[in-house]
């Protein structure tokens, strides 16, 4: 693993002293997978946040897009007077944010105030509880996020002066491998490469993607904890380092109707504690490939493929994000299983130790600890049944109507997370509860928006 811009609290300190850090980005994800959190003063982050952690208000696991202050939550309210959490540094997270000046950065674990208990309902123990749970059964979970974007000349003040309209891609055709093209965009994707991997993220390549203007950098593989971490960070960095020269770029799944959407492809792979494969295995090779998975690979696949409908919730959390899923267009839309196939929502990927399964169903928007929470519960539950995820599957899956779809509106996925049993045994009613309330919520926001497209449809002609 590439250690460059990692750091521990003795490393920090002399840093804090020469004066080479002199800011402490302490920060912890909310349930959209934004970073929150203050800009700590060196000094003072040595002196009193090291040992005791960061105060902040808990509204911010209850709030929405806008931080407006949302009733009807468990966790917290105006009644009970919207009171403190804890964020503890998980130093195991301490680097350089080379895109920064002076800078380090560190991400936290959301704690009661009084206790040091871990909040159920933050995403970050909602993850760690899942992983926990994996090594109690000998597995180690491996994850890597894929992540797309469309890049803009405009920065994000004047698309929104312009209200997102009428915005200027960074390139005029399908780059998709255009090496010619990635050299235009060369500025802003070259430095987000270089800033990234220099913060203790290893990035492995940038490419041109399948729409004008979109992006994909690869992260190196790790661990789910630190793999979650890595995505939300490089998700900062890279805005940051665009509206650093002036540009702007968005992971939103669905940011145009005629524009491919943004996809969040998410690897995974379980090994032992040795670092054994346990997908890989010497049995009968699936067709046409080299691949040899074992029972554990093909039993976490059933597992995947039992619960995908119940999870996508988790893939796609918003109502944006169901507009992504269009036929033809390398968005899944029917959950089955194949080797190298881009039409299905789970791809068999590589042989060997390499073999692992992508998960396709995912956007951009998405928040990763839920998302490999999500997939490591269904996993473990198709170990632990022994699921059976049936023949692998050969063709055209946007053809095959006799698959099961990916939901089609965020109000459905609600529905069919909130009354599955697995779902409740795997997270618990209390982060059921408020998870479902965060996107009922949400959509309750957009039912009640006027849009352009109401606009332009009825304000003359009804």
């Amino acid at each position: 693993m590439n250690d460059t811009g990692m750091l521990d609290l003795d490393s920090l300190r002399s840093k804090i002293e020469d004066g080479s850090i002199e800011t402490v980005l302490t920060v912890f994800p909310d349930l959209y997978g934004r970073l929150m959190g203050k800009r700590i003063v060196g000094r003072f982050f040595l002196e009193e946040i090291a040992e005791g952690g960061m105060h902040a208000c808990d509204y911010l696991l209850a709030s929405d897009m806008e931080m407006e202050p949302t009733p009807g939550y468990a966790f917290t309210s105006w009644e009970q007077g919207y009171g403190d959490l804890r964020a503890i540094p998980d130093w195991s997270t301490l680097r350089e944010a080379a895109w920064l000046d002076r800078t380090a950065v560190v991400v936290c674990d959301a704690l009661e105030e009084e206790r040091d208990v871990p909040i159920a309902v933050a995403p970050r123990s909602i993850l760690r509880r899942q992983v926990e749970e994996a090594s109690s059964r000998g597995l180690v979970p491996h994850f890597a996020s894929e992540l797309e974007f469309f890049l803009f000349k405009q920065s994000y003040a004047e698309a929104r002066e312009r209200n997102y309209h009428d915005l200027e891609l960074s390139q005029a055709y399908n780059e998709d491998y255009h090496v010619l093209s990635g050299g235009f965009a060369e500025p802003v994707i070259g430095s987000i490469r270089r800033l990234v991997d220099a913060s203790g993220i290893p990035v492995e390549f940038s490419k041109g993607e399948a729409s004008p203007g979109q992006h994909e950098i690869n992260l190196r593989y790790a661990q789910a904890l630190e793999m979650a971490d890595r995505h939300v960070l490089y998700k900062l960095a890279a805005k940051e380092i665009a509206a650093q020269q002036g540009a702007s770029l968005s992971f939103m799944a669905k940011w145009h109707t005629d524009h491919a959407g943004n996809s969040l492809h998410v690897h995974m792979s379980l090994t032992d504690a040795d670092g054994a494969s346990l997908f890989a295995g010497d049995g009968e090779a699936l067709k046409g490939s080299e691949a040899r998975p074992t029972d554990t690979f093909r039993h976490a696949m059933g597992g995947l493929l039992e619960h995908a409908r119940a999870l996508s919730l988790l893939f796609a959390p918003n109502v944006n994000s169901y507009k992504r899923y269009v036929e033809d267009t390398f968005a899944p839309t029917r959950i089955a299983w194949g080797y190298d196939n881009r039409t299905t929502g789970f791809r068999v990927v590589g042989h060997g130790p390499s073999l692992r399964l992508e998960c396709r169903i995912p956007g951009g928007d998405a928040n990763p600890y839920l998302v490999y929470a999500g997939m490591l519960a269904a996993a473990m539950d198709g170990i632990e049944r022994k699921c059976d995820p049936g023949p692998i599957f050969d063709g055209n899956a946007y053809t095959a109507t006799d698959l099961p779809r990916v939901p089609e509106t965020l109000g459905e996925a609600v529905g069919v997370f909130e009354a599955s049993d697995f779902v409740q045994k795997a997270f618990g009613a209390e982060v059921v509860e408020h998870l479902a309330h965060f996107a009922r919520a949400e959509l309750a926001s957009y039912q009640r928006a006027v849009t352009d497209f109401e606009r332009a449809r009825y304000f003359e002609r009804i």
